[in-house]
């Protein structure tokens, strides 16, 4: 089954035909797309704020070590956690382009298949855009953007680490410019829908309170951090993984290979 184009998408990128790609996945699929946000994103975070942030937080000087290594160790595990959430839907998202739907457990066993050489990717991606920013900002933009669609390629085209550097490359080429404003768009409104709960949470009463000496988290607070998060971590994820498959079809046509066949 050829996979579904959008109207005169075929030889043609634009930041509006990726954000409907986008509104579109995660309309047509909540389960999968906000499911997995929530399962592998924000009960994650929830937890570790409720049993372990308080307390990282309110640590002495004594405590330094632990801390430090405590939160290499939750920032390690919350990467490999983010990978999962992108490989799983990528996916969701190349189903909703056939004009079909991917079960929760599809996209979760999607993600999976590729954690090994997606921990890799993301090492080497991180490392090379923090070398960049380190020279003066710009080249980590660049390498940002040229590399932005790594991930998706990698998942979708299984074209192994290295390969999937070069499928970004070749597929961002002359549209650098539009992803550059999508992303700072897409920034825009996360910011947007994070202050608005920051200001329902201050309005309410909702903030983290000293309490015995750390810091006490009310139920709602972390209901409302949690659906914050899982809102987040599904429209960015989605996102980027509508860019790259607007980005393939504007680079090599409408796809004829088949979900099946993809993710056999």
């Amino acid at each position: 089954m050829a996979t579904q184009a959008f109207p005169g998408e075929e030889r043609s990128f634009s930041i509006g035909t990726v954000l409907s790609r986008t509104f579109g996945t995660l309309g047509s699929n909540p389960v999968a797309t906000f499911g997995i946000a929530f399962l592998f994103g924000a009960l994650p975070q929830a937890l570790y704020t409720y049993f372990i942030g308080s307390t990282l937080t309110m640590a002495d000087r004594q405590s330094t070590f632990g801390v430090i290594a405590v939160s290499i160790a939750s920032f390690v595990i919350f990467l490999l956690l983010s990978m999962l959430v992108q490989g799983a839907l990528v996916r969701a998202t190349l189903a909703h382009s056939e004009g079909k739907r991917a079960s929760i457990g599809e996209c979760i066993g999607t993600g999976l298949s590729v954690a090994v050489p997606l921990i890799g990717l993301t090492i080497l991606l991180v490392l090379g855009i923090m070398a960049g920013f380190m020279l003066f900002l710009i080249p980590g933009i660049i390498l940002y953007m040229m590399w932005s669609v790594a991930v998706p390629a990698l998942v979708a085209e299984k074209c192994g680490i290295f390969g999937a550097f070069s499928r970004s490359r070749f597929l961002t080429k002359g549209a650098r410019w539009k992803i550059f404003g999508l992303q700072l768009l897409l920034l825009v409104l996360l910011s947007l829908l994070t202050s608005v709960l920051g200001v329902i949470m201050v309005a309410g009463g909702m903030m983290p309170q000293l309490a015995n000496g750390t810091l006490a988290f009310s139920p709602t607070y972390l209901a409302l951090s949690a659906v914050s998060n899982v809102l987040m971590i599904a429209f960015w994820s989605t996102a980027q993984a509508s860019l790259y498959t607007s980005l393939r079809n504007w680079k090599d046509g409408p796809q004829t290979r088949d979900l099946a066949d993809i993710f056999a």
